[in-house]
């Protein structure tokens, strides 16, 4: 059994997915000190939440789709606003399904 903070780590711990990969894009291949010393400490940060879930008593299968999950979309969202890369209707259906899977997930156990 799993309880609420299981799901607020877990989902910690996926919002800082994508933020780990737009510092290290800014840190320019890891030039800028300060953006790679961001990315470095967010690229611990994130499975360090993910653990946590897991040690809280969510499923390994289950808190890695989620966090995966949260990281794709995360990233695909942020890269469309922040940098206007495009997401082509295809994309937004995959992305969909993402969110169904892990929601679905989520609600039977697994």
């Amino acid at each position: 059994m799993f309880t609420v903070m299981a799901y607020v780590w877990l989902i910690i711990g996926g919002l800082l997915e994508p933020t780990w990969i737009l510092a290290m894009k800014k840190s320019n291949s890891f030039r800028d000190r300060k953006w790679a010393a961001i990315a470095a400490v967010l690229i611990v940060a994130s499975p360090y939440f993910l653990s946590l879930s897991m040690s809280e008593g969510i499923p390994v299968g289950t808190a890695y789709a989620v966090w995966t999950g949260i990281g794709a979309i995360g990233a695909i969202v942020l890269g469309a606003l922040l940098y206007k890369e495009s997401v082509e209707k295809r994309c937004m259906f995959f992305v969909f399904l993402i969110i169904i899977g892990a929601v679905g997930l989520g609600l039977g156990g697994v």
